[in-house]
């Protein structure tokens, strides 16, 4: 599954992993998905929003879990 659906920018909500092109976060998408959303339920709330955004985010969120990956943070100015 593709990932490059996903980016981090330091500017973008604080750094925290987006939809690319969106301010949709990968942690809206997990958070709503364990309540009980569905895909669906997602892509109306979000017309923005894709299939293929939703799966990257789960696999992003899966990708991250297994630390091998390091991604940059945001420096306090």
């Amino acid at each position: 599954m593709d990932t490059t659906r996903i980016e981090i920018n330091p500017n973008i909500i604080m750094g925290k992993p987006v939809v690319k092109g969106t301010r949709i976060t990968v942690e809206s998408i997990l958070e709503e998905l364990s309540e009980g959303a569905t895909f669906e339920d997602l892509l109306e709330a979000y017309p923005r929003l894709a299939q293929i955004d939703i799966l990257a985010a789960l696999r992003f969120a899966a990708q991250s879990l297994k630390g091998k990956s390091i991604y940059p943070i945001a420096h306090a100015a």
